[in-house]
């Protein structure tokens, strides 16, 4: 008698499909298997076909599943990423954008620097007894606004020399 196309239960089949489709050797296969659906391409390779004896009466239902081809190992260093003179070229592109756009936020600060100092000549002239405290409060708003003025410059240099 002939014998029949593999046959194992659901779940069983459901979990060795699962470990199939997640092995590196089908990873690899790239351009056959991206222009076909998953099942023709797995399916119909022949080293994917096995053959087994059925029970006389599985207790719930089966289909067909493919053993996994065996490994491949490719011996021999990795090649590193090659990119080209348009990816570059578009990578600097980015880089200037994201450090000019940091650097905005010296503008902010500046802002910051001058309203601090405006509110203080305001107060001075409306309570001069107060000067002490007022140049206080001045000199810490000045200090918080230009350190967030050297972190905008600080984040435009990691943009520009560390990416």
């Amino acid at each position: 008698p002939a014998v029949s196309p593999a046959r194992v239960p659901l779940s069983l089949a459901m979990y060795a499909c699962a470990k199939f489709i997640s092995t590196p050797a089908l990873v690899r296969r790239s351009s056959r298997v991206l222009c076909q659906p998953l099942s023709a391409s797995v399916l119909s390779s022949p080293e994917a076909r096995t053959e087994q004896v059925i029970p006389p009466n599985p207790p719930f239902p089966t289909f067909p599943c493919p053993a996994p081809p065996p490994r491949q190992v490719r011996p021999g260093p990795r090649r590193a990423v090659h990119t080209s003179a348009a990816h570059r070229d578009i990578d600097t592109a980015a880089k200037f954008i994201g450090a000019g756009a940091a650097t905005v936020g010296v503008a902010g600060s500046g802002a910051g620097i001058g309203t601090v100092f405006g509110s203080l000549i305001i107060g001075y002239a409306r309570n001069p007894s107060l000067k002490q405290q007022l140049f206080s409060y001045a000199i810490l708003g000045f200090a918080l606004s230009e350190a967030m003025g050297l972190f905008c410059l600080m984040v435009a240099f990691l943009i520009l020399f560390a990416m």
